[in-house]
Parts: C-alpha cells; sequence; structure tokens
C-alpha cells in the first residue's frame, strides 16, 4: 500500500475561493494524493478572549484577536461544497479538517472517505464522540499530546464505532524546530497504540517527511502554500509547490527503496554478480600434473569460475591439464 500524501493548504488560501483553487491544482500537479483544508464555524471554536500563538502574532500582529484573524480566512459551508466539486474536476481528491459538531455535520454530507482530527480535539470529548459516531476511519494528529491522552481518545473513537485509526506523530509548532521533530516517537506510537502511523510535518524542509517514511510512515501530512512570503498565519512554515513536489517524488522513491524488508538478490543487479566477483585461477603457467598450491593459484575477475570460498578445496588437487597464466581453474 503506497503512502497516502495529504497536502494541507489549511488556511493558506487567505479567504480566497479562487486560490483555494490553484492550491488544488498545485497540489495535484505536485504528486499528491489529496489536498486538505480546514472547515470551521469560528465563532463555535474559539472564543473572544482567546489569544493568538506566538507563531500567529509574528506573522499577523497583535492588533486582532485569534478569532478575528480566524474569521477572515474561513469559508462558508457552500464555499467548501464547492471547492469539492472543483477537486473532483481537476482529479484529486478534497479533505477537510472539521473543528465544531455543525462542521463535522455538513462535511459528512459530501461523504469523505475519512475524518482528519487536528492535534487540538484530542481531548475534545464531544467532539472525538460525533467523529467516532460516523462509524469512518480516523487519522488523528497528536501534537502536544501525552501517550495517556492519546489513549484516551483512540479508546473513545473504536467504542464509537471508528473501523479504523492512524496515528500521526505531531508537533504543533509552526515552524518545529528540527531537534524537536522527534521521528523516532513514531515507533512508540505504534507500539502504545496498536495502529498504523504517519506524520504530520511542521519543520520547514522536506528531510524530516523522507526520514518519515523510511520509518514506517502510512500516511505524510505537510502544509503548502503559493508563496511563503504571502500575508497569513501558516504561510511561513508552508512548502511551495516546487517544494512540494520535490517531496512527493524523495517520498515515492523512498517508498520503491524500502522494498521486501528481506536480503536477496534484485534483478538489477544479478548480471553483474559474475563481473564483480572473483574466481580462482592460475597465478602462473600450470603444467598438467603439477599440484595446485597457494603460489600458483590466485584469485581474479570474473566470478564465472570456481568460487574462491572453495580455495581450500582445490588446493592440493592435481591439474588435469595445462593451465595458462589468468586461465580459470578446472578440476
Amino acid at each position: 500500500m503506497s503512502i497516502l500524501i495529504i497536502a494541507e493548504a489549511g488556511v493558506n488560501h487567505n479567504g480566497s475561493l479562487e486560490l483555494a483553487k490553484q492550491l488544488a491544482m498545485a497540489a495535484k500537479e505536485a504528486g499528491a494524493d489529496i489536498v486538505k483544508y480546514q472547515t470551521a464555524v469560528p465563532e463555535l471554536v474559539i472564543s473572544k478572549f482567546a489569544e493568538k500563538a506566538d507563531y500567529q502574532k509574528q506573522q499577523t500582529g497583535e492588533q486582532e484577536s485569534q478569532l478575528e484573524m480566524v474569521k477572515k480566512i474561513h469559508f462558508g459551508f457552500e464555499q467548501h461544497r464547492e471547492l469539492k466539486e472543483y477537486c473532483d474536476s481537476i482529479g484529486i481528491a478534497y479533505l477537510s479538517t472539521p473543528f465544531d459538531l455543525p462542521s463535522i455535520d455538513f462535511l459528512e454530507s459530501m461523504d469523505p472517505p475519512f475524518y482528519k482530527v487536528p492535534s487540538g480535539e484530542i481531548t475534545n470529548l464531544p467532539y472525538l464522540e460525533k467523529i467516532a459516531s460516523l462509524k469512518k476511519p480516523v487519522v488523528l494528529s497528536t501534537g502536544m499530546s501525552v501517550p495517556d491522552e492519546i489513549l484516551q481518545a483512540v479508546e473513545v473513537l473504536k467504542k464509537g464505532g471508528c473501523p479504523k485509526v492512524t496515528i500521526l506523530h505531531c508537533n504543533t509548532e509552526y515552524p518545529t524546530p528540527y531537534e524537536d521533530a522527534n521521528l523516532t516517537a513514531m515507533a512508540d506510537l505504534a507500539n502504545l497504540t496498536g495502529c498504523e502511523v504517519g506524520f504530520s510535518d511542521h519543520t520547514l524542509g522536506i528531510e524530516c517527511d523522507i526520514a518519515a517514511a523510511a520509518l514506517g510512515a502510512t500516511v505524510i501530512e505537510k502544509h503548502f502554500t503559493l508563496d511563503k512570503t504571502m500575508e497569513g498565519p501558516d504561510h511561513q512554515a508552508s512548502l511551495e509547490p516546487n517544494e512540494l513536489k520535490a517531496m512527493v517524488q524523495a517520498v515515492r522513491n523512498i517508498e520503491k527503496a524500502l522494498g521486501s524488508g528481506k536480503k536477496e538478490v534484485s534483478a538489477s543487479e544479478a548480471k553483474n554478480k559474475p563481473i564483480a566477483r572473483k574466481s580462482i585461477v592460475a597465478a602462473r603457467p600450470i603444467a598438467k600434473g603439477e599440484q595446485f598450491t597457494a603460489e600458483n593459484l590466485t584469485t581474479k575477475r570474473p566470478g564465472d569460475g570456481i568460487s574462491p570460498m572453495k580455495w581450500y578445496d582445490v588446493l592440493g588437487c592435481v591439474a588435469k591439464r595445462d593451465f595458462a597464466e589468468d586461465e580459470k581453474i578446472e578440476l
């Protein structure tokens, strides 16, 4: 099964439906499997007293509240419906993360293949129960969480009817410092939950995504934008389209390179076996009847004669014919 690559457009459309469509096309051209957005009724998600995160303040200033910022960059339901229709028309899967119960109901009306639960909702019991009741697979991000919280969320989802949960290792800092990426925690999450694991990446480059593929991620999610210099909270920590394309290609290459997990001779290298290996040959001319010794034998390419691993089987034998220098020995 191929690694599922989710191109996270998020709110990098800045509230423009046209820009959101351009992001969908860029994700398709980069080779991503899914382009993902965010669906919310902002007033149901954020109180008027909620402060912005530090990274949001750095990118958008401190003049407006978090609620005011989010209201400017979220679509209404009908805009999401139009966006899904556009994604369908160009041949890339549409997905959106819901942040409140009405948004879950709306997205269910478009029959998504699975739900993506963001890190901030991992302790939101009513939200998790609602998602579970829809009995669809869930991809669960685990930023800012500890093992007990993750296990509780997985239990709620599975008990509520969710048929499959995939756990995404995640660090919820934008951008995530490399020293905090902690990629090897993916194995810990797999052991902890017994679920398939993946990686939701907020580092600046593509190195961590490539490494996650090598470490067994079944899903990789990465933010992207059309232009990192655009105004908005998430652009700077996102990939541009050419970088997203490079990431997708690198992940696909790693996917191929992982192979079967069994050490065996590949079809591509088999032809080089006799060229690179050696045979037992005459180190100098050897006359018929002469005994083979360490002095008159040596090992040289090609490897289509007697293997040097039979060196001691050959020593002491008698030459049945004359051998010229470098000629392969026959017994």
